[in-house]
């Protein structure tokens, strides 16, 4: 017994007297980042800032604009927040300027406006259908006509014909993506109404003439609406899947509502224009990252996580993320590592490059901004390897921030021998 108690004592003593599990701190975590980044192409560059405090942690080539790829979108999902917000909803809408008489009939064409919703569809649309015919209207004397003049004739960010990496049809009355058993629709207006006449028939309201497109008269009244997911949920199915359709479609709402017209390019003009008041300035071609010409550099993809980390946004910014190791393109990432759960990201892959973005609540409780853009990669896998330890890494953080040793601008030594350029686009 006397042998035993001894044990126990001396045991219970070695547990008090252990020392606690070593921190991971600031310096730690350059020196990880530093090593993980020699294995980077030079043609990479990150750069991770304390949101709290804006204390820069790590940068390497952190003023390079490179090609972001799917990052991109959190440019046109950014733009919408801040100028949609997180609550409207985008309209198609039933209009005419014709009267409907005692018996139901609408003397004249019913034309259906799109408003650019990506989902709107057979589901949406049945819904639409089943709103007019409970006005009373039971009969149109004249027919259903689709109405996309909100967007411009391009029917994808890069030309004008169907762009398969695209996932769908551009236009402002996009009927199911634009597809039917399989077949592009290009002619998304006469698509749109002839789905909508059908529906409409299953109503109990019938038309006379057959659908066609068209543009809404002057003046027409609504006489019903199907209003789309609200933006909040608009930008998470954007983001946590990386849909480029969806995100080409809200580039071109942000241009119909903020720019020259919807267009890809009045939109991306909207873009850069809200973007330059928070003094971040990518290259915009297009919404979804599928353009090469796109441009970014790591400084600025955090500095615009910084400024969406504002409490009347910085939640539904954040919730349009997705989730490591559990949710959309990094739902088998990063299992098993402090960056499980802990980081909310945005991925990007093109031939050559892959991108990553997003923000890390640290075991320590810090919050943590990060950008990590890799260009000229040799192998996908690779690269996902060394973003995978470094999201690991930056989650580790442990302690309060500590002050950053090395320039005023508080960047390491590159570790490659490549210089840092005064400006302009990095090569792909």
């Amino acid at each position: 017994m006397r042998r035993l108690l001894a044990t126990l004592l001396a045991l219970a003593a070695s547990i008090a007297g252990a020392a606690p599990a070593a921190a991971y701190d600031a310096t730690d975590l350059r020196r990880t980042l530093t090593r993980e980044m020699l294995l980077a192409s030079p043609s990479s560059g990150a750069f991770v800032r304390d949101l709290s405090t804006g204390e820069p942690l790590f940068a390497l080539r952190a003023n390079s604009a490179r090609v972001p790829a799917s990052v991109q979108k959190l440019y046109t999902t950014a733009t919408a927040l801040l100028r949609l917000g997180p609550r409207t909803t985008l309209a198609t809408s039933a209009v005419s300027d014709a009267e409907v008489d005692g018996a139901g009939v609408l003397r004249g064409d019913l034309v259906l406006v799109g408003g650019g919703d990506p989902y709107f569809g057979s589901a949406s649309a049945a819904r639409l259908a089943r709103a007019v015919r409970a006005t009373g209207i039971t009969r149109i004397e004249g027919a259903v006509v689709g109405d996309e003049s909100a967007f411009d004739g391009q029917r994808a960010g890069c030309c004008i014909g169907f762009d398969p990496e695209l996932g769908g049809v551009l236009s402002a009355l996009a009927y199911d993506g634009g597809f039917s058993a399989g077949r592009v629709q290009l002619d998304a207006a006469r698509f749109a109404a002839t789905r909508f006449a059908e529906l409409l028939r299953a109503a109990g309201v019938r038309s006379t003439q057959r659908p066609r497109e068209g543009i809404a008269p002057p003046g027409a009244a609504t006489i019903a609406s199907q209003q789309s997911l609200d933006v909040r949920t608009l930008i998470r199915l954007v983001n946590v899947p990386s849909n480029n359709y969806a995100s080409e479609m809200l580039l071109k709402t942000i241009g119909e509502r903020y720019g020259v017209g919807g267009s890809t390019l009045g939109g991306a003009a909207a873009v850069r224009d809200t973007l330059d008041d928070i003094d971040v300035r990518p290259r915009v071609a297009d919404g979804s990252g599928l353009s090469r010409t796109n441009r970014t550099t790591p400084r600025d993809v955090v500095h615009l996580l910084d400024r969406m980390n504002l409490p009347d946004i910085a939640g539904t910014f954040r919730a349009s993320l997705a989730v490591a190791g559990r949710t959309g393109t990094v739902r088998r990432r990063m299992r098993g590592t402090a960056a499980f759960e802990r980081c909310r990201v945005k991925t990007g892959t093109l031939r050559s490059v892959s991108t990553l973005a997003g923000y890390c609540r640290t075991l320590g409780g810090r919050d943590i901004g990060f950008a990590l853009l890799m260009n000229r990669i040799t192998s996908a896998a690779a690269a996902h390897a060394i973003q995978n330890r470094i999201a690991a890494a930056i989650a580790r953080l442990d302690g309060a921030p500590a002050p950053a040793p090395g320039p005023p601008s508080g960047e390491p030594a590159p570790p490659s021998s490549e210089p840092e350029p005064s400006g302009g686009a990095g090569a792909p």
